[in-house]
This record gives structure tokens, sequence and C-alpha cells, in this order.
């Protein structure tokens, strides 16, 4: 006999069944665009489907078939006969010999064969009728098929029953009459419609939990923590407009963009808190994931709440610095490197801001080894001692190893994701070539997060029971 399933076992895979529905209701949820389009397409087509096609009128005739016998007796034993017989009788309206009958009762101008395949016959359970149907465009066309055939196929079963010389032993007589049918059998526009929608319906959320299995992007906290235990520091909702800005002036509002910077440097505050002048790089995995837009706006934020904060652009093949913050990008940190300038000299200020920034300079041909020089180590412990907090804005961490270098000597690297773009794969190989080089990764952020995510998909609980929800703009705490 086998072992009774503790109590704890049914709620726990209770519980696993619960949770996996609502991971693909979420996964709906999320693309409920391509839902809707897949409804809508199916919807569409029926509908022009049901325009398209030649409505379809049918009109039915029915026939009682019975025995000649008048006592009781010989009545059951007939009406079983009958019964036995009806069957076999709704067969013979697909013969062409009936078919050809029925056309020369009608005029001689119909074709047998249409006539066949417009014509079926079904024998009305537990009952001796047999109901003899014709469909065809023209309403009163059909009528008149179904009509002729009944009148047709009752004088042939009468012959095929009567012996030689003797009276029919069956006889089929019609008691119902064809009708002129108003409405057409086909197409039916609103079944058709309603049919369509929920296969649509059915198809579209397949192909978004299809989707949503083979996805390997980033579109959630559980993600990151599939691939690490970095914290998660924070994540940016997409704003367009905010991002045209400039930093200083929309930082300074009250709205979800800017509070996630400011969440984003309260959370930089608790990384190293025993390390006083704080130095740290800002990367990504591939490029166009926001790491430029990120690291210019964290040091200014940091820089509005009065902390002396030094940005550095180290991305010397796509530097974009200076461009965003409107300063001269001829003198920076390459001019430094090779010593035709000394570093105050190099050091622009974002008047808005108070921001001290080093912009790239003249774009080198040799990026990877001014970075990895001593003059690059010697740079850094220079602005480190200087400010409090030093920003450096890297390239990518799978295309070059620029990054990884310069995060071997600062207290971390910032990762940013991009939410929807950025796989796991790509995370995981790009914090392999930080431990490579055995870089501390101070965490991740989770970037162009659309604004139609609610914060409890980045919630966390802190003690015990479910987690509250929070603000989309809210920072994501450590994992």
């Amino acid at each position: 006999m086998k072992a009774p399933i503790p109590r704890g076992g049914r709620t726990s895979k209770l519980i696993g069944a619960v949770v996996e529905l609502k991971d693909y209701l979420a996964a709906v949820r999320r693309r409920w665009r391509l839902v809707a389009l897949c409804t809508l397409v199916a919807a569409g087509a029926a509908a022009i489907l049901s325009i398209q096609t030649t409505p379809q009128y049918s009109s039915s005739a029915r026939l009682f078939v019975s025995t000649k016998d008048s006592d009781s007796s010989s009545a059951y034993q007939g009406g079983l006969f009958a019964t036995q017989r009806v069957a076999s009788y709704a067969d013979l309206v697909k013969t062409r010999p009936l078919a050809v009958q029925v056309s020369d009762d009608l005029g001689g101008g119909l074709d047998p064969a249409m006539l066949i395949a417009s014509v079926t016959a079904r024998v009305v359970p537990n009952t001796v009728i047999l109901e003899v149907s014709a469909t065809h465009p023209d309403a009163a066309l059909a009528r008149d098929i179904a009509e002729a055939y009944a009148r047709e196929l009752g004088t042939l079963i009468t012959e095929l029953e009567t012996p030689s010389g003797q009276d029919p032993a069956i006889k089929a007589s019609v008691v119902d009459d064809a009708q002129v049918a108003t409405v057409p059998v086909s197409p039916r526009p609103a079944r058709n419609i309603a049919l369509a929608s929920l296969l649509g319906l059915f198809v579209g959320f397949g192909i978004a939990i299809a989707r949503e299995l083979l996805d390997t992007s980033i579109t959630s906290v559980s993600d990151v923590s599939a691939v690490t235990s970095t914290p998660i520091l924070g994540h940016i909702n997409v704003d367009t407009a905010a991002v045209k800005l400039e930093p200083t002036a929309v930082l300074s509002q009250s709205i979800p963009w800017a509070e996630a910077f400011r969440m984003l440097r309260t959370n930089m505050r608790y990384v190293d808190v025993d390390q006083e002048h704080k130095l740290f790089v800002i990367t990504s995995a591939l490029p166009g994931e926001g790491k430029t837009t990120t690291a210019v706006n964290l040091a200014v934020t940091m820089s509005m709440a009065n902390q002396r904060v030094v940005l550095v652009e180290c991305d010397l093949r796509r530097p974009l610095v200076a461009s965003r913050l409107g300063l001269d990008s001829s003198v920076g940190t390459t001019n430094v490197l090779i010593g035709s300038v000394g570093i105050r000299e190099a050091i622009q200020t974002d008047q808005a801001s108070g921001l001290s920034v080093l912009t790239s300079g003249p774009i080198p041909p040799n990026p990877s080894e001014l970075l990895q020089s001593k003059s690059m180590e010697s740079l850094l412990a220079h602005l480190r001692s200087d400010f409090d907090v030093v920003i450096i804005d890297a390239p990518p961490l799978l295309p070059v190893t620029d990054a990884a270098v310069l995060a071997a000597q600062a207290d971390g690297a910032v990762v940013v994701v991009r939410h929807g773009r950025t796989t796991r794969d790509q995370l995981a190989h790009a914090l392999d070539r930080l431990t490579a080089v055995d870089a501390e990764p101070a965490g991740v952020v989770i970037n162009m997060v659309p604004s139609k995510f609610n914060g409890t998909r980045y919630g966390y609980g802190y003690g015990y029971g479910p987690a509250p929800a929070i603000a989309a703009s809210t920072v994501i705490p450590s994992a």
C-alpha cells in the first residue's frame, strides 16, 4: 500500500501550481498587445470571409414511413420493420438516378452532381420520420429541391417495397412540406467572429507563453537573481522626454525618473561604507544599455546633494559625456594620460550642478593601452584623494576589457542592464569578466523599465509576511 502523502506535500504542490499559474498570467499580461493582435486578426479574417462567402439557404421536407398492417401485433412488427429499413432510405438521396429524376422534375436545368452535393437526409432519432434537406444560394430553389426530393424519394421507396403483383409493404408519405427560408444557414458572421476571436485568443495566449519561456532577457528581479547574488541597486524607468533635457533641470523635479536616481544615490552610500573616498565604475554588458546616461545622472544627483563628485569619461571609443553636459570634449582624460595637460587644467565644471567632469579628450588609437597604463593608476589615485566620489563612465564589458581593468582599481563596478534587451547569459558573461580580474561587482541597475510595470515586480519582503507594494520609481534593495 502506498504511503499517504504528507499534508505539507499537498500544500507545497498547490502553492507551486498557483505560483506557476500566476507566472503564466503575468506573461500574458506583459504581452497583452500580442494577445489582442492575434484576437483582432482572427476576428477580422472571420469577418472578411463571412462577408465574401455566398449565403446558403436550407429547406427541409419530412416523410413518414409506414406499413399497411392494421392489427396491433402486425402493426408492431411492421413498425420495427419500418424502423430498420428507414436508415437505408436515407442513403438513397445520394444516388444518381434519383438526382436525375429530381432534375427532370425541376425542368432539367440542374446538374445531378450539384443536386447530390446539396441534399442530405437523416432519420429523426427513435422515429420512422425521414427528413430531407436541400441547401442552395437561392432560397426558393432550395425549397423546390427539398420538395422534389421528398416526392421522388417517397415514390422510389414505394417502388422498392412493392413485391411483384402485390400491394406495397411500406409507404413513405410527405407530412411536412418544405418552406422558403428567410435566414441563411451560412455564413453566420456573429458565430464565426465569436469562434475566431476565441481561437485567436487561445493562439495569442500560446504565443505569449511560448515567447516568455523562450525569452532570456532580463525583465524582473528574479531574472537577475537567477544569474548573480549581486545586489540590485535600483531601476530606472523609461522617460524619453527627461533624457533629452539638461540633467540638473530634470533631476531637480519631483518625477519618477528623477526620484529613481535619488534612490540610486541613496543606495550607493551603503556600498563599501568603510571607505571614505569611493571610486565606482559604471559599465554594461553591451553598448546601448544606458550606462553613460546612468553615470551622468548619478554623478549630477550626487553633486546636487553637496558631495564632491568627479565624473571621469573613460569610454575613449564612443565618448558621450561632453555632449550630454554641453562641455568641451577637446581636452580630457586622453590629454592627462599622455601628460600634455595637468589634471586640474583638464577638469571642467558643470555650472548648473557644480559637478566636476573630466571628459574623454581626443579619441586615441590605443584606448586599451592608455587605460591600463601607470598614468591611469596615478590619475585615479589623485582623483580619489581629492573627491568624495569618483564616477567612471567605462566601456561595455563584453566587447573590450577596458571596463574590467578599470573595475579592478575601483571599489566596485555598477553593471547597467537594459530591461527586455540584456539577456541573462550576457549579464553572466559580463560579471565573469569582472571576476576574472578580481574586480568587485557593486551592484546591478535595471535600466529603461517600461512605465507600465508596477512596483510589485520589483518589491521585496523585509521580515515576515508578504512583500509590500512599492512605487514604480522606488529603488531595488539588495537581493
